[in-house]
């Protein structure tokens, strides 16, 4: 990746930044080089980000350029407005009463230099400021009233540093260019930048360890640099080409959230959020596949108007389904009339809407793996022992939690498993899915279609080993391809 400093002032870069050239406003206008340059990251550092100055021209053709413009213009106009910078800033507010605690005036400004201050005492408020705001240089205004509040955030040119800050904030300058999210020994191959979102604390993650290991290796391999990220990193999502989504995700959660900021940022995403929104909800998928003809256990949409019909449609035993359930949980069966109605109660407390299914029993679901339109993997997962699901989360033994598996060569699954899998996400776009599939009485019948679909080593990497991850990571690169209009 190519990576430039603009401004004009180079006398206040450190020398010698390895890997990085410093050019001034006027070069990155008019040097032609640079407006077909592809793959570049271009730091902008001039005095001025008014709207129309030369700061602000030079962020705003990177972004037309295709460029990684920081700060971009977006960042730029988010400090002119109070309302957002307070929106933005709320979840700092503990952070803010203690640090501010001990200044005895009604005002305070504080300098944040590349994510840093100069008396050390405020690096942490820094830090989180700069993670909001990824300006390089910016003051920020705070006034008391009944609390410490922030009044604006102004950003500031290199010319504004008092002269006795003036080495400091070369000193975070290399500090900050030597980060391995912009060293060239890390950048150098690297052509794209791709976070890969985790939670470190989930215990269900749809990847284990040792395959999000993989995928980072796979990354590397087509010359991304890759980053794992949390949802702490939201703010930085636009210094990277694509998001590649591996926690569970939900609508009314921040990996919906992320998802859409880094598609409206232009980065290639999985899960997109068009997905996130159409399969994370269980009444959207069973209209969607009853109106396309797709074969399901019978199925009933459950309001409090149609609550006592129930039994009769589906029979009992039957299935119960919260909309947004996951991995088994808010899923429940259902065995006689006191028990529907208790277990319906419950659940029509929480949604007006419950899903609720014949019981059809069998050993295995398969989980269809598809991407692209493309079938890349199947597996068999085995109810947990006793039990009617894969997962049984009552157990108290640990290791029966979950039922076994089975990888499957797919030439070995059956046509109609596999043609029943192709079809339903069709309908819901063209990104990574599981599909959740019944094999009863020689017909397909499709559970529901996962957005996050677990790939985990060891289970879904059984048959494609290392070439399952490669194709996760192809499909990314086709997708940052198509918005920089390059033949894959």
């Amino acid at each position: 990746m190519h990576k430039l400093i603009v401004t004009n002032q180079p006398e206040m870069i450190p020398e010698n930044i390895p890997g990085v050239e410093i050019i001034s406003p006027r070069k990155y206008f008019s040097n032609e080089i640079f407006a077909t340059q592809r793959n570049t990251r271009v730091f902008n550092l001039c005095s001025d980000y008014r709207y129309q100055s030369k700061g602000y021209y030079v962020s705003l053709l990177a972004e037309a350029r295709g460029h990684k413009p920081i700060p971009n213009v977006k960042n730029i106009q988010d400090l002119k407005t109070t309302s957002i910078i307070r929106s933005m800033t709320d979840d700092l507010d503990e952070m803010l009463q203690k640090t501010l605690k001990q200044i005895k005036s009604r005002e305070f400004v504080l300098s944040v230099y590349f994510g840093q201050n100069i008396s050390k005492q405020y690096d942490k408020i820094c830090f989180e400021l700069h993670k909001l705001f990824p300006v390089p240089l910016f003051r920020v205004k705070f006034v008391f009233t009944d609390k410490w509040v922030i009044q604006g955030v102004r950003t500031i040119g290199l010319n504004e540093v008092p002269a006795h800050h003036v080495d400091f904030v070369k000193s975070a300058a290399a500090q900050f260019f030597d980060k391995k999210r912009y060293s060239a020994a890390k950048e150098e191959t690297s052509k794209y930048d791709l976070a890969i979102l985790i939670q470190p604390e989930e215990v269900e993650a749809p990847s284990n360890k040792k395959a999000l290991q993989k995928f980072k290796e796979a990354a590397e391999r087509a010359g991304f640099f890759v980053e794992f990220i949390t949802k702490d990193d939201a703010p930085r999502i636009t210094e990277f080409d694509a998001l590649f989504i591996r926690t569970t995700t939900s609508v009314n959660h921040y990996t919906y959230r992320m998802a859409r900021k880094a598609e409206s940022e232009g980065l290639a995403v999985i899960d997109d959020p068009s997905s996130i929104l159409k399969c994370a909800n269980k009444v959207y998928l069973a209209e969607l596949l009853r109106l396309a003809k797709i074969s399901t256990p019978k199925t009933m949409i459950i309001h409090s108007d149609n609550r006592k019909e129930v039994a009769q449609n589906l029979g009992l035993p039957c299935i119960l389904k919260l909309p947004d359930s996951s991995f088994s949980q808010g899923v429940i069966k259902v065995s006689d009339e006191e028990e529907l109605k208790t277990e319906l109660k419950k659940m029509l407390d929480l949604s007006d809407l419950v899903i609720g299914q014949a019981y059809t029993p069998t050993d295995f679901d398969w989980r269809i793996g598809v991407l692209d339109g493309e079938v890349i993997f199947a597996c068999k997962y085995f109810m947990a022992k006793g039990h009617w699901q894969i997962y049984n989360w009552k157990s108290d033994d640990k290791e029966e939690i979950e039922g076994n598996f089975e990888s499957v060569m797919i030439d070995e699954v059956p046509n109609y498993i596999i043609d029943a899998a192709e079809k339903s996400t069709r309908l819901i776009g063209n990104g990574l899915y599981g599909v959740d599939v019944k094999e009863y009485n020689g017909t397909a019948m499709v559970i529901e279609i996962n957005d996050n679909p677990n790939i985990d080593a060891g289970i879904e990497d059984c048959v494609l080993g290392d070439a399952l991850y490669s194709k996760v990571i192809d499909a990314l690169t086709k997708k940052i391809h198509v918005r920089l209009g390059i033949a894959h």
